[in-house]
């Protein structure tokens, strides 16, 4: 674990703390007090490795007083028979990334993930295998909150599909693996190990 990672990480025990405390010392204002010194605490520890301010931070962390858990999502490791693997690029920080994003209430995490690439590429496609499950606080992915990211090996549900560019993404487009564009953090490290997974005989499951 890096020291980014580690900020992350005492940032979310921080605020873990600092949650549940106010939701048990709602009566008590001098608790109150600590437990949102806490709060502030781990807006700062969490701004020393992110490009915003504490107080903006702060403002994210103050706006869910919910139970501080990792959340869980999916990506889409979508790779033709030329050995290509799909991307899209984000509009949050230009870079690109697979397809992928925060599972719902009553979907499995490979029924998300084919959701999420479908959302953003427009591209039908169906789960093949688990290529690993990651901890975003673990693979220097830059997220507020910590996620566990499942990543699936997908197939194209067509035979010959055409992306499309959709209001979630910048641009999308087929990239082989000597040929990657700049990526996003975090997905410089799970599309390599898709890539592997995908070119292995006798592959095995990532658990990072």
């Amino acid at each position: 674990m890096n020291l980014r990672e580690q900020l992350q990480l005492w940032s979310d025990q921080l605020r873990a703390i600092a949650n549940d405390g106010l939701h048990w010392s709602s009566d008590n204002p001098y608790h109150r007090q600590r437990f949102e010194r806490v709060r502030r605490i781990a807006a700062e520890l969490f701004a020393a490795q992110d490009e915003r301010e504490p107080e903006t931070i702060e403002r994210i962390f103050s706006a869910d007083l919910s139970h501080v858990a990792p959340y869980p999502g999916g990506d889409a490791a979508i790779i033709n028979a030329a050995g290509e693997m799909l991307l899209i690029q984000r509009k949050d920080d230009q870079l690109w990334a697979m397809p992928g994003g925060l599972l719902e209430v009553g979907e499995t995490p490979a029924e998300g993930t084919c959701r999420e690439a479908w959302e953003e590429t427009g591209i039908a496609v169906a789960p093949v295998a688990l290529v690993g499950v990651y901890d975003s606080r673990r693979c220097d992915s830059r997220t507020t909150a910590q996620l566990y990211q499942f990543v699936f090996l997908c197939r194209p549900v067509e035979s010959a599909p055409q992306p499309v560019v959709t209001n979630e993404t910048l641009a999308v487009g087929w990239f082989a693996e000597d040929k990657l564009p700049p990526l996003s953090p975090g997905h410089t490290l799970r599309i390599p190990d898709a890539f592997r997974f995908w070119r292995s005989a006798t592959p095995k499951t990532v658990f990072v």
